[in-house]
């Protein structure tokens, strides 16, 4: 189990959700050897997973949505796995329904996107799955409260989380 120290989680809840959050999500990476394979995964429970896989979705989001995210090899790992799901029970319920309809896209045109890529085909890409801008759009907007939401929940769930000593 991840164990972290009291004084760190106090310390990092001050600083705010982020600084919270990342005190998990840095722990669980430290366990994994920085590597994410389903081996390492299985060192972590469903809801460590869970916790870390909506960091990746945020930051592969912030850096180039959906298309970026696909194309960093992530669409299997968040549409074809209960992600969406976990973000509901973590009280992300917004989230959850963005994910579904990307999901929606995502499955309809698989292969196009997930397809080897130039630089030049992997912009092209942004304009012809346009349909993926309102939902980045959308999860821009509820960011902020979807990870206090995340936060929240893992704050009053922090034993499926870490073992804080």
């Amino acid at each position: 189990m991840i164990q972290i120290s009291d004084q760190e989680l106090q310390k990092a809840a001050q600083k705010g959700v982020d600084e919270f959050l990342s005190l998990f999500i840095d722990a669980y990476w430290k366990e994994m050897n920085g590597e994410l394979n389903a081996e390492t995964m299985l060192k972590l429970n469903g809801h460590q997973n869970a916790l870390l896989a909506y960091s990746i979705f945020r930051k592969e989001m912030n850096d180039g949505g959906f298309v970026q995210l696909i194309q960093n090899g992530y669409g299997g790992y968040f549409f074809d796995n209960p992600f969406a799901k976990a973000m509901r029970l973590f009280g992300a319920k917004p989230l959850s329904k963005l994910v579904y309809a990307a999901k929606k896209i995502y499955d309809e045109n698989k292969k196009e996107l997930e397809r080897e890529t130039t630089d030049e085909e992997f912009l092209s890409m942004y304009v012809d799955f346009e349909d993926f801008d309102d939902l980045e759009e959308e999860f821009f907007m509820i960011e902020e409260e979807t990870t206090s939401a995340i936060a929240h929940f893992v704050d009053e769930n922090i034993n499926m989380f870490a073992d804080v000593k």
